[in-house]
């Protein structure tokens, strides 16, 4: 069923209960107000059936606006006789639900004669047999409406806290040492409970990205209007469902694009007829989930960024050299459209030329732990990027130490975990320390200077490689302790301007650590994130196929001559297990694995010519989790961990991998290890208890 139609049927129903408790206290006690709210009640049903197309039910609630408009305005009293009626109304306007509901038809009942009785009364003649005039057959029990239920946003919100609670909780029982088997059990069943729990609250927290961007079409047209430009507003993905919180501040941002897009980037009709496109512009607004987080894309169809004039503008303020222009790629360029108090436009307007939009964009998504990233081509368009988390609330993120003092990294923003030996891999340029991660210049931030914390590490070992915007760059830690699911809790009013931190989380043994804000450290570090984007499709349905975009794979073997790799997405860590640990649970291999029983799947079984004649000492595992639940996939050598664009050929045949490709001059299958684990784990499953 259509949302917008069983959004209708919901309202409706409980507003029919209401009208038929209003009627009976108006027979009894008539009141202007109660009047009042029964014809707006009336009004609203017969407006949105008109509007929705339902013309039997538009008839209906008209007759009965009529007479209670004629009762509003005092040419009539109430009597039993016209409350009868519009009793029998309510009854009509349930079945003609009821069969919308079921048949999503209004049905084939005539309701001619309870019209005529509608109008009869209102000229003052008696219906003697109103109740065999409308008496009708009633209904199934149960509706739409009674399956749903109305909560305050308030109370939600209280439910979220308690929930985070109990995840706290949950960790502190966790990590608690036990050996008592019973106890062991218990605290395993309360993980799989917090778990179920934990995500029921949050999707009851969710809401559709419709919500923001339904006043977008009134924005777009009215700014078009005034720019003297025709524009056309195309949306797809408005089911796409984030959290409340993170609805709230995309708001702003997403408006701020939309008017720079309608103000910038597509040209008045004249400009885009003499250029060789159609007078009116395309502006595209597209969202869908993709590796847990939202992906919103904005593209137009303009004449794109010009390179030039930006340059220009930033050398006239003093941004950058002559020397340094000179030599700037387009992605470069690009990235100043960003910067604090930039703007092309000629002349301030109430539209544009003050510099903020840009900027406020750029912070504020980044400020809830997303990104920004823009490519645009000129005389083709340009397209603006952004990924945002799906909650703010409970996040997953990598702990680690520095000074002694614990503290959480937000996963989103982690790429890779690399172990380094100083006096070996860190160089120096212009004085600033530089790791040479596979043929690139990683800069090194030690978080221990940037927080100016005493007794932290000033030597590489644990190095976090964290990606902000396009920016990467690798956060030097004393350990690395565990990955983590947390709750966030907002700062204190006397560390909310300090850059580095994010919020604030309890940890397991009720400990606070501060959540880094990578953003904030990066600008510390002078390390400012510039952003980068996709071109613009040609069309919706070309920019749906657009697949060999770059990607962050794992690559293993699963032989000498079988080459995989798997979306570093799916990965929640790599671990080494002595083959002598190996235990057996029914007919499965299984391992002890922190606190908890992990499952193993051999992925090589499922590839004739894979499989190792035995076992070495230690394996090598994938630890893949949904869900709050793990399974280990052994495979023979974990070999590199690469970012780079795919060209995924279908060539497999079978439904184990999802295609092959050629990644560092090797032909690489992609493994479906979603498929492989369902085969061999039948309980595995998203929400399955």
């Amino acid at each position: 069923m259509d949302d917008i139609i069983k959004e209708f049927l919901i309202e409706s129903h409980e507003n029919l209960d209401i009208l038929d408790r209003d009627l009976v206290t108006l027979e009894s006690a008539p009141s202007k107000e109660t009047l009042a709210e029964i014809f707006r009640m009336i009004h609203t049903i017969k407006g949105a059936s008109g509007f929705l197309a339902l013309p039997k039910l538009e008839a209906v609630a008209h007759a009965a606006e009529s007479l209670l408009s004629d009762l509003r305005d005092g040419k009539l009293t109430v009597v039993p006789e016209i409350t009868t009626c519009l009793l029998r109304t309510m009854d009509a306007v349930r079945r003609i639900l009821g069969n919308i509901e079921a048949t999503e038809h209004e049905g084939n009942e005539d309701d001619s004669e309870l019209i005529t009785a509608l109008l009869q009364l209102r000229t003052g003649i008696a219906i003697a047999e109103v109740k065999s005039v409308v008496e009708v057959p009633e209904l199934k029990s149960q509706n739409v409406a009674d399956t749903t239920v109305r909560v305050d946003v308030a109370l939600l919100d209280r439910l979220m806290n308690l929930a985070g609670e109990l995840v706290l909780a949950r960790n502190q029982i966790l990590q608690a040492p036990c050996v008592d088997v019973a106890f062991v059990a218990a605290s395993q069943r309360l993980n799989l409970i917090t778990t179920d729990l934990q995500a029921g609250v949050m999707k009851a927290r969710m809401q559709p990205i419709a919500n923001v961007w339904g006043k977008f079409p009134r924005i777009v047209r009215d700014l078009a209007q005034s720019c003297g430009k025709k524009v056309h507003l195309e949306m797809s993905g408005e089911e796409t469902e984030l959290d409340r919180t993170i609805i709230e501040a995309i708001k702003d941002p997403l408006t701020h694009v939309l008017r720079n897009a309608v103000d910038h980037g597509i040209g008045t009709p004249s400009e885009r007829v003499k250029s060789g496109k159609p007078a009116e512009g395309r502006l595209a607004l597209r969202a869908f989930h993709e590796n847990g987080q939202v992906n919103i894309e904005i593209a137009d169809d303009g004449a794109g960024v010009n390179m030039e004039r930006v340059k220009a503008k930033a050398l006239e303020r003093g941004m950058i050299s002559p020397e340094l222009a000179a030599r700037m790629t387009p992605r470069e360029v690009i990235a100043l459209i960003f910067a604090p108090g930039f703007s092309t436009a000629e002349t301030v307007s109430n539209i544009s030329g003050r510099g903020v939009g840009m900027d406020v964009v750029k912070t504020n998504i980044e400020r809830i732990g997303g990104s920004v990233e823009c490519e645009s081509e000129p005389g083709k368009g340009t397209t603006l990027k952004i990924k945002i988390p799906l909650t703010l609330a409970i996040i997953p993120a990598l702990i680690v130490k520095c000074g002694g003092d614990r503290y959480a990294i937000p996963q989103v923003s982690v790429t890779e975990l690399v172990r380094l030996d100083e006096s070996k891999s860190v160089e120096h340029v212009h004085g600033a320390p530089v790791y040479r991660l596979r043929g690139d210049l990683l800069p090194l931030v030690y978080l221990s200077t940037q927080l100016e914390v005493d007794g932290g590490s000033h030597t590489a070992s644990d190095v976090i490689v964290i990606q902000t915007g396009v920016e990467r760059f690798g956060l030097v830690v004393d350990e690395v302790c565990d990955t983590e699911e947390i709750v966030v809790k907002p700062l204190g009013k006397q560390l909310k301007g300090t850059a580095c931190f994010a919020g604030a989380t309890i940890m397991g043994d009720g400990a606070v650590a501060l959540i880094l804000d990578v953003f904030g450290l990066a600008q510390r570090s002078g390390l400012v994130g510039a952003a980068q984007g996709s071109v613009m499709a040609a069309s919706p349905e070309h920019a749906a196929a657009a697949v060999d975009d770059r990607q962050t794979l794992l690559l293993f073997d699963l032989s000498d001559v079988q080459h995989m790799a798997i979306q570093l997405s799916a990965v929640a860590r790599l671990e080494e297990f002595p083959s002598a640990s190996i235990e057996r649970a029914g007919t499965r291999e299984v391992v002890q694995y922190r606190g908890s029983i992990l499952p193993l799947v051999r992925a090589a079984s499922f590839f004739s010519g894979s499989a190792p004649a035995g076992d070495p000492e230690m394996l090598q595992a994938v630890v893949y989790t949904e869900s709050g639940r793990s399974v280990g996939l052994i495979v023979e050598r974990i070999r590199d961990i690469v970012s780079e664009h795919v060209n995924v050929q279908n060539t497999a045949g079978h439904s184990w991998t999802l295609g092959s490709a050629v990644i560092q001059n090797r032909v690489t299958d992609l493994l479906n290890v979603r498929a492989i684990i369902e085969a061999s784990e039948q309980t595995f499953s998203v929400g399955a208890n």
